[in-house]
């Protein structure tokens, strides 16, 4: 038994150490201190392919889970093929991945804390991003830095974490990629809606009608509350349900493209 166990082990490290990483040429990565977060930050930076012949400036998509996003090495459970889809559209955007705190997550990535659950912190998140990542890029690349070109981009947690940020910041961040929020994770993130000034943010919702019970009432609320403070007239959101969706990268990976050319 134990030398059948033995044959097991080695043969599943062989499997992962085999795997390539499917990450694009145009991506790198770096290591930022987040004193926020008392921790150090590894980052996933893309870059379109017109980034080395040109001298222009590029609007940044700021994404959470970098994991996830470009390597079928790094994912848990499937890739988002964020640089292929990007490469496919020919998009001229620079995203910037930050990879999610394993163990911190939920706590990295929720504004208020749930009675259950714990976590919100996302606060302190944030204000490594706003306050010493998004200086390094802008300093360190060709960035356009106003809010009309700063995207943030997530899903689940993910996604609350990025609905909260323009409301949070809407100097820094004039746009949002909201995929699946988990807006269950507290009911402050209504009051928080209900009390914000003018909302003047670009948002995409996607969402799954088979995610979870809460999802499509959830988001609907959140709808609702986006069209009492500011006039749907404006168009400045637009909400993708997906029949039959469910919750995970296969979702997300297939609707990114459509999310993306319309934020952009």
């Amino acid at each position: 038994m134990r030398y059948l166990f033995t044959i097991f082990l080695f043969c599943f490290f062989l499997n992962v150490k085999a795997q390539k990483s499917t990450a694009s040429p145009q991506v790198s990565t770096f290591e930022i201190e987040a004193p926020q977060l008392k921790t150090v930050k590894k980052i996933w930076v893309y870059l379109p392919k017109s980034y080395a012949t040109s001298e222009k400036k590029y609007p940044v998509i700021y994404m959470h889970d970098a994991q996830n996003l470009f390597d079928a090495k790094t994912s848990y459970a499937g890739e988002w093929n964020v640089d292929e889809t990007l490469d496919s559209l020919k998009t001229q955007a620079i995203v910037i991945g930050i990879e999610h705190g394993n163990e911190k997550r939920m706590d990295e990535l929720t504004p208020f804390p749930n009675k259950k659950h714990g976590g919100g912190k996302a606060d302190d998140y944030l204000d490594f991003i706003v306050s010493t990542l998004k200086p390094y890029i802008d300093k360190n690349y060709r960035t356009k830095t106003n809010a009309n070109n700063t995207i943030i981009f997530g899903s689940s947690l993910g996604g609350l974490v990025s609905y909260y940020a323009v409301l949070k910041y809407p100097d820094v961040f004039g746009k949002a990629g909201v995929f699946s929020p988990s807006f269950w994770f507290t009911d402050e993130i209504y009051t928080m809606t209900e009390k914000s000034k003018k909302i003047k943010a670009k948002i995409y919702f996607l969402y799954g009608d088979s995610e979870s019970d809460d999802m499509v009432i959830d988001a609907q609320k959140i709808k609702k509350l986006l069209d009492e403070n500011r006039c749907y007239c404006l168009k400045l959101d637009k909400t993708v349900v997906v029949k039959g969706g469910q919750h995970g990268e296969k979702l997300w990976r297939e609707g990114f493209a459509k999310a993306i050319l319309w934020l952009l």
